[in-house]
């Protein structure tokens, strides 16, 4: 077996080594296959392992965008890019060449730390999340050392022999080496809908790429048949990746997303307001104009949610860890989120509602009548189509045995969703016949002659059937047959000396898929839990009736795909709310479905696992498809079910809740007490003679804050929080700010009475008093925010409450500390902790009850509870 590298260009890698010319076979097909051999410098058994490591390491991973992870280093640093971050750092270095090295040192070790404490918890995260990733990332079945076996596709290189079946993702552009019955689907690159035939020829020297019909390229999809595929450019390199560019689209922002997007910009225009007023001030009173400005920079620093990044991926990769743990892979960890969001979840009832396999009960003719002639015309069907093998076919095989050796066959045009059938040209006996399998309705209506082993003489019953005209049959009996036969698919054949279906024979038989004993159980939860479960399948109407019948679902209304395909936009979004059964849809309805759920203002999943529900999955908020699915159906979802269960997707909706609430609860908490204590510190600013706090003592304040706030991820959330989908609004975001912040800033001013009054503290006692009761009321009163109801009754993380704790006991004891002049603070008189024990309770209890007010007063007014 030859293994001889290919040639390689002059051009070098980012490790010093040769890399081979990516564009040397722009046009491969035209090419006689042993001249593509030998530039690729290998044979059809494939590689081996160690030329196909080499060639990696040259022609790198497998991949349209591939990029090396960056060091934990460069993450590191990027973490510094925070415009605050380095006005701050830029403000300490002037300090410390003014002389002010004690500033210069404790400003830059608290924002090392800050920045430590950022980067550590997202890159743990990270970490935890791609590991999630690469377990269901696509595999390809190779031929290594002569020997297949499956590898990631990413570890793919030219001159591999990859196996193709159907339901497969073409892995690379390549060559196709054999096919049987080979059928694809490459709309993505030519734009053409229907399934194109693939064959083993030699060169084609006047093809281009739509025509030629001897190579795959990466992003088609197997629609039927199997083959075997020589790679010829992988990656970047391939017809795709050159246009990869062009059709990569910025993906349509989720409306958590936005709300974070507006949160921070609320956030932003405050804190631009408030430094803006604190330079005004310090400059109209005089004081020192740099330290003024070092305040103020200080005082943006715990303005900006600067810890919001890191909550949002920590809370996120928490909920994808256990969302793993219940056997919920999340390959888009903003999916976790919108998971809780959802409520409308579009499903098929194939292997989620009804158990995965299927009983063939009764096999009859077109009246009804017990037919082993039907049983054998299924069964010749099922046993030489070489599309993806469903229940149904192993159905039928697994009902009996027929000796199928007198037959050869001749040719097969795959199952579509336009023709909605499979047909197989068999031959026996120098006679060939069509045999045909699809829906009923669809065969029934191409048929135009049925047999009746009764309309014969006699003699000749039980040598063969009689055809008779479709049209000839007494009024209303196929009809009553169909109808007693739902659960059923046709099967016609055989079309002797006939050139088109319509002449074949129509026969029926019918199936049995039992409804999984789980899912009933699992509908009732989602329902209760607000989310409305609606069936969009491809079969007829009478067979997902006897689903949701069995079921006990209670149908709202029912949509064909005649009727969607007759209505416009406006009246499919009109109907679409009050429908919850969608029958004989095509994969372009059922997107049509999706946007028009969404365009009323719905979060939608989509639950798929065919080969032509990739659009939908796509159209959805969040879509969903389970590990035994084609590739093209998990390539396109954003979380992958190792278990066909509607539980674990329940389950997984009140993770995605989980998720929500506790990011809501650090939002909340800088909307209200940490808001409310910086908004104090710029009003402080109006009649204090000095400044409220120093900036090291700020950026202190904030750093202990956020290193409270680092266990809400972990946080547990009230059951009514899980009881419902959870969306962001804003307008609860901003109104929840201003009903709270103001409490917060009034026990603020509250301290400063008692500590100039009461104390009659000078600058650096009011700065060490303040600095306490700051930190006091900023961190204790998330166990007031963090649930709905009393705090006594909602039983918050361990770690929540022991870091919580402890950064209130270490702001106590820092006057105590060795070097607490370092960062001016004073010892405090022992009365100050009795005081402040009372402001402190005093302020928990007034947010309370502020809490409550606000949440009465918006469910009365919005109408909306929270």
């Amino acid at each position: 077996m030859s293994t001889k590298t290919p040639p390689r260009s002059r051009r070098t890698n980012w490790l010093g080594e040769q890399c081979p010319r990516r564009s040397a076979l722009p046009d491969f097909w035209r090419l006689p296959l042993a001249e593509l051999q030998a530039r690729l410098g290998c044979s059809p058994e494939g590689l081996g392992e160690a030329e196909a490591g080499a060639r990696r390491r040259s022609f790198g991973p497998n991949q349209l965008r591939p990029h090396a992870e960056r060091a934990w280093v460069l993450q590191f640093l990027a973490h510094f890019r925070n415009p605050l971050v380095l006005v701050l750092l830029a403000a300490s270095a002037i300090t410390g060449m003014l002389g002010d090295m004690k500033s210069f040192i404790v400003i830059s070790v608290i924002v090392l730390m800050s920045v430590t404490l950022d980067f550590f918890q997202e890159f743990r995260a990270s970490r935890a999340v791609e590991k999630l990733r690469h377990s269901v990332a696509l595999r390809a079945k190779v031929v290594r050392g002569g020997l297949a076996r499956e590898i990631p596709v990413a570890e793919l290189v030219p001159g591999d022999v990859v196996l193709l079946a159907a339901g497969d993702l073409a892995p690379a552009d390549g060559r196709v080496l054999d096919a049987r019955d080979l059928f694809v689907n490459q709309a993505l690159l030519t734009g053409e809908s229907y399934p194109v035939e693939k064959h083993a020829q030699d060169a084609l020297p006047d093809a281009d790429m739509a025509s030629a019909t001897n190579a795959l390229f990466l992003g088609t999809s197997i629609i039927s048949g199997a083959g075997r595929l020589l790679i010829v450019r992988t990656g970047s390199a391939t017809a795709l990746g050159q246009i990869a560019d062009t059709l990569v689209q910025r993906p349509q922002a989720t409306a958590f997303e936005r709300g974070t997007q507006a949160f921070g910009a609320l956030i932003l225009r405050l804190t631009v307001i408030l430094v803006l007023a604190v330079l005004l001030i310090n400059a109209a009173f005089h004081r020192p104009l740099f330290e003024s400005f070092l305040f103020a920079v200080a005082l943006a620093v715990g303005l900006t949610p600067e810890l919001l990044p890191m909550v949002l991926s920590v809370t996120l990769s928490q909920g994808a860890m256990r969302l793993a743990r219940r056997r919920v892979i999340v390959k888009r960890l903003s999916a976790v989120q919108e998971l809780g969001g959802i409520d409308v979840l579009c499903t098929d009832k194939t292997g989620t509602l009804t158990e995965g396999h299927i009983r063939l009960e009764r096999h009859v003719d077109a009246l009804g009548r017990d037919s082993e002639r039907v049983l054998e015309l299924a069964y010749l069907n099922s046993q030489f189509e070489t599309g993806i093998r469903s229940p149904l076919d192993e159905a039928i095989l697994a009902h009996t045995h027929i000796d199928v050796s007198p037959w050869r066959k001749i040719d097969e045009v795959p199952f579509d969703f336009e023709r909605r059938r499979v047909s197989v040209l068999l031959e026996r006996a120098g006679t060939r016949s069509l045999m045909v399998k699809g829906s009923l309705e669809d065969v029934l209506r191409l048929c135009t002659r049925y047999e009746d082993a009764e309309a014969q003489p006699p003699r000749r019953r039980r040598a063969r059937t009689h055809p008779c005209p479709v049209r000839d049959a007494e009024p209303r009996r196929l009809p009553r047959a169909r109808h007693r036969l739902a659960p059923s698919l046709a099967a016609a054949g055989p079309c002797r000396g006939h050139r088109r279906e319509r002449t074949g024979v129509q026969r029926l038989r019918r199936l049995s898929r039992s409804p999984k004993a789980s899912a009933a159980p699992a509908l009732a939860a989602l329902a209760a839990g607000g989310v409305a479960v609606k069936i969009v399948s491809g079969d007829n109407e009478l067979v997902a009736r006897y689903i949701c019948d069995k079921l006990g679902v209670a149908i709202t209304g029912v949509l064909n795909g005649s009727d969607i395909q007759a209505m416009n936009d406006p009246a499919l979004h009109a109907q679409v709310e009050r429908v919850n059964l969608f029958c004989r849809v095509t994969p372009t309805q059922k997107t049509r479905i999706l946007n028009a759920l969404r365009a009323r203002g719905h979060v939608v999943g989509f639950l798929g696992d065919g080969i032509n529900d990739a659009p939908a999955l796509h159209a959805a908020n969040v879509g969903i498809s389970v590990d035994s699915a084609v590739d093209a159906a998990k390539e396109a979802a954003d979380l992958v079910l190792l278990e066909h269960d509607l539980n674990v997707l329940q389950e997984g909706v009140r993770e995605g809740r989980r998720t929500f609430g506790n990011v809501t609860k650090y939002i909340m908490m800088g909307t209200s007490s940490n808001f409310g204590n910086m908004f104090s510190m710029a009003g402080g600013t109006l009649f204090l003679p000095f400044l409220p706090m120093l900036p090291i003592q700020i950026l202190l304040n904030n750093f202990l804050y956020d290193l409270s706030e680092i266990a809400i991820p972990l946080d547990r959330v009230d059951e009514d929080t899980l009881a419902r989908p959870r969306v962001w609004d804003m307008h609860f975001i901003r109104n929840f700010m201003l009903t709270l912040g103001p409490v917060s800033s009034v026990f603020d001013f509250l301290t400063f009475f008692v500590m100039l009054k009461v104390f009659q503290a000078n600058e650096a006692l009011f700065h060490t008093g303040w600095f306490i009761e700051s930190i006091a009321t900023q961190v204790l009163v998330i166990f007031i925010i963090r649930t709905r109801g009393s705090p006594l009754a909602s039983r918050p993380n361990v770690w929540l409450v022991t870091l919580s704790l402890a950064v209130v006991g270490v702001a106590a004891l820092l006057p105590w500390l060795p070097f607490a002049g370092e960062l001016s603070f004073v010892a405090l008189p022992p009365a100050f902790y009795a005081v402040l024990a009372g402001i402190v309770a005093a302020y928990l209890v007034a947010m309370l009850w502020a809490k409550q007010m606000f949440y009465r007063h918006w469910e009365r007014h919005s109408g909306r509870p929270r």
